[in-house]
């Protein structure tokens, strides 16, 4: 298969049709590569709350509540378009008011048959929960497609070794993120090879990039598209099967073979997905005399 991800720039939109152009323009594009599978990154969506004026945009509480309040006219264009040009696509995730608790993170996978679901944020960020308060949302899901058993770590969850353990079945991991600065891009970055290590397979990392004076959410924004596999048999040394330039928006490509996957993970040089089990937690404290 194709994999496509994005280094996805915000704009701010006067009108709808605006978005319904953006997007479908991003979508045809990868399509027309020939990618069978879109990746989106994390607060992709927070563009929609421009529609509703820059006092709105720029105020954290109102910006949340206006893209909540659009994101089902949103899901419906997605789902047209991975219909259309028969595509799954991970949308942008996007700030869910979900019940009369907390706003979630919440990012929807479109099959091209017309099914769809989503996948939470797990763990947040300091600034999601001290500035925003953004709360956990639902569990780890695990999606069985055509295209292979698909799993999602939005940015922050990429970095913590048993969100990634528990999709230890999964073929692909998708990896949505929104980092600030390039430090935040790299350890983004480094956790989702890691898992890709651990896991013996493959993730796929899309960024938000580019700067939004009208926001106080995402107003800086630095990153890169990236697909990356085990540095093992069938697949690059470096583990990296396909990067972007930094901070320049556009698609990245990658094709995949489910086989190299799977062949990994049966006769690797190394089989780390089958050594959790051998991890002792005991840890002896030890004190060195002085000389």
């Amino acid at each position: 298969m194709k994999v496509a991800t994005a280094a996805y720039n915000l704009d701010w939109l006067d009108s709808w049709a605006q978005y319904e152009d953006k997007l479908g323009r991003w979508v045809s594009d990868a399509a027309g590569q020939g990618a069978e599978l879109l990746v989106f990154p994390e607060y992709g969506a927070m563009e929609l709350s421009t529609l509703d004026g820059v006092d709105v945009a720029g105020d954290l509480e109102r910006s949340i509540r206006a893209v909540s309040d659009r994101m089902e006219a949103a899901q419906a264009l997605h789902q047209r378009l991975a219909q259309e040009y028969k595509t799954y696509i991970l949308g942008a995730s996007a700030p869910i008011v979900d019940g009369p608790g907390r706003p979630v993170n919440r990012a929807a996978l479109y099959a091209p048959d017309g099914g769809q679901d989503h996948q939470d944020k797990q763990i947040m960020t300091r600034f999601e929960r001290e500035d925003w308060d953004i709360a956990p949302g639902g569990p780890l899901k695990l999606f069985d497609t055509a295209l292979g058993k698909i799993g999602v770590l939005i940015c922050y969850d990429s970095e913590f070794p048993l969100l990634g353990r528990a999709l230890r079945e999964a073929d692909l991991i998708l990896v949505p993120s929104c980092t600030e600065a390039l430090a935040g891009y790299w350890r983004v970055r480094i956790g989702a090879m890691s898992r890709a290590l651990e896991n013996q397979c493959v993730t796929v990392m899309a960024s938000l990039v580019g700067d939004n004076e009208w926001s106080e959410a995402v107003d800086r924004n630095t990153g890169t598209g990236g697909i990356f596999g085990p540095p093992d048999r069938g697949f690059p040394a470096t583990g990296v099967l396909a990067e972007g330039s930094l901070n320049q928006p556009g698609w990245t490509y990658a094709d995949i073979d489910l086989s190299a996957i799977a062949e990994v993970r049966t006769d690797g040089h190394v089989l780390n997905r089958t050594h959790w089990e051998e991890q002792s937690p005991r840890v002896d404290s030890v004190t060195l005399s002085r000389l």
